[in-house]
């Protein structure tokens, strides 16, 4: 039950930090609701994020952690820390150079980012102006990433969880206490991104130090390890190259949409981030390391169980997520974001965009728990090659399906484009034999479907027959949301113990186990 613990620390943090996103996000949508600051912010907040995600969190993990958990597992941690501190060193150069070229070139890089902002100085300029502010935030979160693969390497998990939750502090507090004394609320947000990713890293840096890592700045130098490290992350590179450009194109077309249209995809996102960031992220943070010390170490049926467990896993919540944003979005949103500047009309529009991105949410996170089973192998190819091909899928479904759908469209391509993906990944695993289903998983994927239509089935008749109570008011809306959302939660885990979905005895063995190590470490 090792991994089934590691994915309840990360997704019990990354539960915590998608909380309080949602009371960032409530004030964000009251203080801009989805105008042309809202829109400037964004892009300017997707822009650090954007190369953090090419560079680091995708390519880098990928290359690094198995090579990192190698290193620890055969030489020990204090040549393994060795390892770390050089890439670090060479890292912190070359963002500083990469910043500051990008920072000088920030008003061409808004032609490709927002091109449709052209025919709007004012947002134009704007989001110059914002995305300047926030750039530096890519130095420090890129370094972040390097101390969460440490500290995730060595079985540490809670610290680099935590992260996200200083950055939606941080912007919190910089929405009521700056707004006031600075033009703008967008200002306030893109002030409060930079200070954050200095936050986020000093606090890795005290949770590696804690566990006796200290990294120091050696001088930078190409070294045979640091070569290697960059050999693995260029296919990864392209890969999440890749992606990015993926999500870029949504960008793009979005800003050519009418005003408005970056905003309602935003916020759908991040309500269909909730299910993604607390499964996926967690599974996919939990089991690359843990596959890197199995292969290392010979035990590929382990392995193998290990994968099986962590789909089993990502399903079990997933697909009733699905099945729940599909019936009750309009309420989710309408209860979170109505009100201030965020009215009727931009509820709809995004409780729209939530369905199409709902569609696609197991498989985003198939995709996060079925690419560890190559970066563990080493193999970061086969994954670009495979991220490639969706992205032509996702380009041509964007330009077909905006004509009927506008921005709808945009979250369904991104949908069926993960649904391939997935596909692709398992397909290529099973065929070298590295992954195959096991009789548990095939048995309790059915299981899972049947409770989650049974759930669905309730949460329809239940909002239909609460109908007059949710349109009488913030309150109504309120009281049937809560009523939907416990009532789906209790109903879906209570059919999946009746068609034996889920076992209690999963859950018994986790918390006899955590019992134990609680007790072990108060001795």
């Amino acid at each position: 039950m090792v991994l089934l613990r590691s994915i309840v620390t990360v997704g019990g943090f990354t539960m915590l930090s998608r909380i309080l996103g949602f009371v960032r996000d409530i004030l964000v949508a009251a203080y801009l609701g989805a105008g042309p600051i809202a829109d400037a912010f964004f892009v300017a907040f997707k822009m650090p994020n954007f190369f953090r995600r090419l560079f680091a969190e995708g390519a880098f993990n990928a290359a690094f952690v198995p090579l990192f958990a190698a290193k620890l597992t055969d030489d020990g941690k204090a040549p393994a820390a060795q390892f770390a501190a050089a890439v670090l060193s060479v890292m912190v150069v070359f963002l500083l150079v990469f910043v500051t070229g990008l920072q000088i070139a920030m008003p061409w890089l808004m032609y490709v980012f927002a091109p449709g902002f052209i025919e709007d100085p004012k947002k134009f300029s704007l989001a110059i102006e914002l995305t300047r502010i926030t750039f530096p935030y890519l130095l420090f979160i890129s370094l972040v990433s390097l101390l969460g693969g440490v500290l995730n390497s060595l079985g540490r998990f809670a610290a680099a969880a935590a992260t996200p939750v200083i950055l939606n502090i941080v912007l919190i507090g910089a929405m009521l206490l700056a707004t006031p004394h600075l033009p703008s609320a967008g200002h306030s947000l893109a002030w409060g991104v930079a200070v954050a990713g200095v936050a986020q890293f000093l606090w890795l840096v005290y949770a590696c130090r804690q566990e006796g890592i200290s990294l120091r700045l050696p001088r930078p130098k190409l070294s045979p390890p640091v070569k290697r490290l960059l050999r693995l992350m260029v296919p990864g590179a392209i890969g999440a190259g890749v992606v990015q450009i993926n999500l870029l194109v949504d960008i793009v077309i979005a800003s050519l949409l009418p005003t408005g249209a970056i905003s309602f995809l935003y916020y759908a996102d991040r309500i269909n981030q909730l299910p993604l960031g607390v499964v996926g992220v967690a599974i996919g943070t939990a089991l690359l390391p843990l596959l890197s010390r199995q292969l290392r170490s010979g035990q590929d049926d382990e392995a193998n169980n290990s994968m099986n467990r962590g789909i089993e896993i990502a399903l079990l919540f997933t697909i009733p997520g699905t099945a729940a944003l599909l019936v009750i979005a309009h309420p989710i949103v309408s209860v979170l974001f109505e009100r201030g500047a965020f009215d009727a009309a931009t509820s709809l529009a995004t409780a729209q965009a939530l369905m199409a991105y709902a569609i696609g949410l197991p498989a985003y996170v198939l995709v996060k728990v079925l690419a560890p089973g190559f970066f563990a192998r080493q193999d970061t190819a086969t994954p670009v090659k495979i991220a490639i091909f969706c992205v032509t899928i996702n380009v041509v479904l964007n330009l077909i399906l905006i004509q009927f759908l506008a921005h709808v469209g945009i979250a369904l391509a991104t949908a069926i484009s993960a649904w391939i993906n997935a596909f692709l990944l398992a397909f290529f695993l099973h065929r070298r034999g590295q992954f195959r289903t096991d009789a548990r998983l095939r048995q309790r994927i059915s299981r899972i479907l049947m409770a989650a239509i049974g759930m669905a089935a309730v949460l329809w008749g239940t909002l239909s027959s609460l109908e007059s109570v949710y349109a009488g008011g913030q309150t109504g809306r309120v009281a049937v949301l809560v009523v939907l959302v416990l009532g789906g939660m209790a109903v879906y885990f209570a059919l999946a113990l009746l068609f034996r979905a889920a076992a209690l005895s999963d859950i018994k063995s986790l918390l006899a186990r955590k019992k134990a190590d609680d007790t072990a470490s108060s001795a």
